[in-house]
């Protein structure tokens, strides 16, 4: 049936490579690989419909997300309409209906066709020992604590180590949507003056954070009374500062909102930063965690007591401004995002600091504590990493958080720079050097 594949005005297609299921928001499929009609390859997303009129009735036309779309797939259409994208239909190729091939894949293990969507990497990683596989992934490890920390020790040499590390930490507050909002208010948050003193109480603090976002609500809810009493406090705090920041308040447009976790959107953790800022002893709070001695099965929940906020009066509560009020309260930091916070910017911050410094013993306590975290929270670019190096195989070793850092590095350095046919990716070779040279 493949050889019969054709879009709706004729041309025929060869899909090379499906690309990979997008379990987010936007094309259903990133990263394939077709052909149409005698043109070359072409590397891009697919999208997936019932019909050609819902590109535009789902408004991908508008969306910036689907620009990258090279094939439009659906189930059945014609030519009427118009459409700037090629369209596939799937109805006259296959020999079955719509309902019993949802039956079938429904019933069906997705194992067997995912290994085929396996890199070139695959075969070459299962013949090593997993000692050998294990190194690889410490060394990528290694790599990607360096480049953090030469990150952060390029920003202090401009801002000082307290400005990169703030930087550091909102960026990662951020998640992966908001990571450039967040630095920026990291930025601003020098505007104001007694910084590190304290002074200013979190109330004032979420006001000017919510408020320079661009994220507090000019209106009342009008229906929530314990968010519109908490809003007016925000008010009566920023009415009298918006005017002196104007020109750096953030619009709202440069914000992702939807298709957040109701934990991750940014509203809640700037309510969390302000907690940090108003504390104003957060970076020494830091340094007495990380000299302190201690198991390493306790280092995640000792900087989740570092960095946990006291119970917020309205956000320990609430998901949004107009949410309901949860029946019981919920922690403003969750365990994952601590080692998030861990990895990527306070374990390279001591690094690179002791680097500067000279400081063998505190870099190797730095380096120790990266290796020994444990793994954390699971999330799609690792799950395509592990199918594509791995073929979808348990990995046992992938057990610490550094292993994970690893994996990724290894995306970055390599799949990020070949197709998903994995064309001039020069990692299979490295990992059959390396199995040469273990032997």
């Amino acid at each position: 049936m493949r050889d019969q594949l054709k879009t709706l005005d004729g041309q025929p297609v060869r899909v090379l490579h499906p690309g990979f299921w997008n379990r987010e928001a936007g094309p259903d499929f990133r990263g394939a690989v077709v052909q149409i009609g005698s043109g070359g390859p072409r590397h891009g997303d697919l999208e997936i419909d019932l019909h050609p009129r819902l590109w535009k009735g789902h408004h991908h036309d508008q969306n910036p997300s689907y620009r990258n779309v090279i094939l439009h797939v659906v189930w059945d259409g014609d030519r009427s309409g118009s459409s700037v994208l090629p369209v596939l239909p799937l109805k006259s190729v296959l020999d079955s209906p719509l309902t019993d091939l949802k039956a079938w894949l429904d019933q069906t293990s997705t194992q067997n066709w995912l290994t085929l969507l396996s890199g070139k990497c695959a075969a070459p990683l299962r013949e090593v020992p997993a000692s050998l596989a294990g190194q690889i992934l410490n060394q990528a490890a290694r790599v990607r604590l360096r480049a953090k920390a030469a990150q952060m020790q390029a920003r202090a040499q401009q801002a000082g180590w307290e400005q990169a590390l703030w930087e550091g930490l909102f960026g990662t507050l951020g998640y992966k949507h908001n990571v450039w909002p967040m630095r920026r208010l990291a930025e601003l948050r020098t505007a104001f003056g007694s910084v590190e003193t304290g002074s200013s109480s979190v109330l004032v603090w979420q006001a000017r954070l919510l408020g320079l976002a661009g994220l507090l609500p000019a209106q009342l809810t009008g229906t929530r009374c314990h968010a519109d009493r908490y809003l007016r406090q925000l008010w009566d705090i920023w009415w009298r500062e918006r005017e002196e920041y104007s020109d750096v308040i953030l619009p709202e447009v440069v914000w992702r909102l939807s298709g957040l976790r109701p934990a991750n959107r940014p509203q809640r953790r700037l309510a969390l930063a302000a907690h940090w800022l108003a504390s104003g002893d957060l970076s020494a709070r830091l340094e007495r965690w990380f000299a302190t001695a201690m198991p390493d099965r306790d280092l995640p929940s000792s900087l989740l007591e570092v960095l946990q906020a006291r119970r917020d009066d309205f956000w320990s509560w609430h998901w949004t401004f107009r949410s309901a009020r949860l029946p019981q309260p919920r922690p403003l930091l969750g365990a994952q995002r601590v080692t998030d916070l861990a990895v990527n910017v306070i374990l390279p911050w001591f690094w690179v600091r002791a680097e500067a410094g000279k400081n063998e013993a505190l870099q190797q306590l730095a380096d120790r504590r990266y290796f020994v975290w444990p793994k954390a929270e699971d999330n799609a670019l690792l799950r395509m990493a592990r199918q594509r190096l791995f073929g979808g195989e348990r990995v046992c070793w992938l057990n610490t958080a550094a292993g994970q850092q690893g994996l990724l590095q290894i995306v970055r350095d390599f799949c990020d720079h070949s197709n998903a046919l994995c064309e001039h990716c020069q990692f299979p070779e490295l990992v059959r050097e390396a199995k040469k040279l273990e032997n």
